[in-house]
């Protein structure tokens, strides 16, 4: 009798967790239905900056297009993107802002990435995962492209090349 409670007992925790794992997939691929996507308001944030004192709120940015890029700086895809980016930021100038949101990071580790990697746009830290769930992170890096009215045109999952920073931000100044 007890080697077959013992056996109950384990083909129950079997279940348990398949049930378990089973709901982590279903809420993944449901989502939380705030996420940002094209065509959806871009969610608000206010986060400290790391490249300099003081805070940056998304809104402020309001007028411009931006190119909301999501990274860390142990993420590897993070590394190869950085210098299409950077170059983004100095081609548009004044029409277009590129804004780095370091996540789940040490502020420390973020700065030398930007020393590092050569990272001249606004960056802001987001160590308590404030912006993540608003906009639907599924890894990093993650790109968003948002219009002059804060709408998302663009949302490039995984790392972004130069072709579509560049079909990012003509699609939003087009918008």
């Amino acid at each position: 009798m007890t080697a077959r409670l013992k056996l109950g007992a384990q083909a129950l925790a079997v279940a348990l967790v398949a049930l378990l794992l089973a709901l982590l997939i279903w809420k993944i691929a449901q989502g939380s239905g705030r996420k940002a996507a094209p065509g959806k308001p871009a969610p608000d944030f206010t986060l400290n900056r790391i490249d300099k004192p003081g805070t940056l709120q998304l809104a402020s940015l309001r007028g411009k297009v931006v190119v909301l890029n999501f990274w860390a700086s142990w993420c590897y895809p993070c590394k190869q993107e950085a210098p299409a980016l950077t170059a983004a930021s100095k081609r548009w100038g004044g029409r277009v802002v590129v804004l780095g949101v370091d996540v789940n990071d040490f502020a420390g580790d973020a700065r030398k990435f930007a020393r590092k990697y050569g990272l001249s746009y606004p960056l802001v830290h987001d160590n308590h995962n404030v912006t993540s769930p608003k906009y639907g992170l599924t890894g990093l890096p993650e790109t968003f492209f948002i219009d002059r009215r804060g709408k998302v045109v663009v949302h490039v999952p995984g790392e972004v090349k130069a072709a579509e920073i560049q079909d990012g931000v003509e699609r939003a100044l087009r918008s």
